[in-house]
């Protein structure tokens, strides 16, 4: 009988894509897993961009806890053989407890969230966790306990429907919280940097400081902030030769690919890509990393120091070496 397997992970963009890794081993042989997808509304469009899954079910918030348990019930007659809890979240315990009721039926993995060390590291300066830490790794080591091989590389095909064609490096310069966002100075400067090389902007419709970025050298810079699709932009980074990005979701979209790219890593704990295609700058500082995802104080007296003083230069240097090689 084939398995059949209900993934539960209900956001962030750059989670669901690292989680994303786990479905060349469920998919494959042995395992032979028919793989289903509980995502949220907003970010249903993510997983159905990858073959292996089946089907993605989502979740409106806005439907409230009613909402929820209907939507166990309606997953309960699906007949999972196993579930993996990815989120560890109130909504997605509250899944499992309809789909395994008196934890009796589907197999269940959960990734957890490691509080404790979370609280050593973000509270007290003491960090357990794997240096770097590498999400895609820390995702597929809980389905490891239904006899699925571990992995130190990730590889996934997507498809995308739209085949639009882009020039340029792409450049990834926002983030959900301003302290993981590399300075708009230097973005600025690299462009004038590589005065032949064209480049597309990438963002969400908040992000019109983009617009700057193109007023560099309108002839080669292309702003698309807000213009494309999430499902759009993950086709231009699977594109374009090379993408430049702090911790965002998109250098996991690069790093699951195969596609190269740059990633600008500064306070934040948990976004390091794993492939070898994906390279990381990073200054050795002390403080670091001092956040879970970009909130919070800077301690240093220059403010954001772990990203201003990865310079445009030293940004140019790596991106030429690529192009060399």
């Amino acid at each position: 009988m084939k398995n059949k397997v209900l993934i539960i992970r209900l956001s962030s963009f750059g989670d669901i894509v690292q989680c994303m890794s786990v479905l060349e081993s469920l998919n494959g042989e042995p395992f032979n897993a028919e793989v289903h997808w509980v995502v949220r509304s907003d970010l249903k469009s993510v997983p159905a961009l990858s073959s292996k899954v089946h089907k993605a079910w989502d979740f409106d918030r806005k439907d409230g806890l009613l909402g929820l348990i209907k939507l166990g019930f309606e997953l309960r007659k699906e007949g999972f053989s196993h579930i993996y809890d990815a989120h560890s979240s109130m909504r997605s315990r509250i899944l499992c407890s309809i789909l395994r009721p008196f934890c009796l039926g589907p197999r269940l993995a959960r990734r957890s969230k490691e509080r404790i060390k979370r609280i050593l590291l973000f509270s007290f300066g003491i960090n357990k966790f794997p240096k770097p830490f590498k999400g895609m790794i820390s995702y597929h080591r809980p389905i490891e306990k239904w006899g699925i091989k571990s992995k130190e590389t990730f590889k996934d095909i997507w498809n995308f429907e739209n085949h639009n064609n882009f020039e340029g490096i792409a450049l990834a310069p926002s983030a959900a919280w301003e302290m993981k966002r590399w300075p708009i100075d230097h973005w600025k400067n690299l462009i004038r940097l590589l005065p032949d090389q064209k480049f597309v902007v990438l963002g969400g419709p908040g992000d019109q400081f983009c617009q700057e970025l193109e007023e560099v050298d309108s002839s080669r810079v292309k702003n698309l902030a807000g213009k494309l699709s999430l499902a759009e932009s993950c086709e231009l980074v699977s594109k374009a030769p090379l993408l430049v990005s702090a911790d965002t979701g998109l250098i996991h979209v690069a790093d699951l690919l195969g596609n190269k790219g740059i990633s600008l890593m500064g306070p934040t704990a948990f976004g390091f890509a794993t492939n070898k295609n994906i390279k990381t700058l990073e200054l050795e500082l002390p403080c670091r990393p001092c956040t879970k995802d970009g909130r919070g104080t800077c301690s240093q007296d220059v403010y954001q120091r772990c990203m201003v003083e990865l310079s445009p230069e030293m940004v140019v240097n790596e991106i030429q070496n690529i192009f060399k090689s």
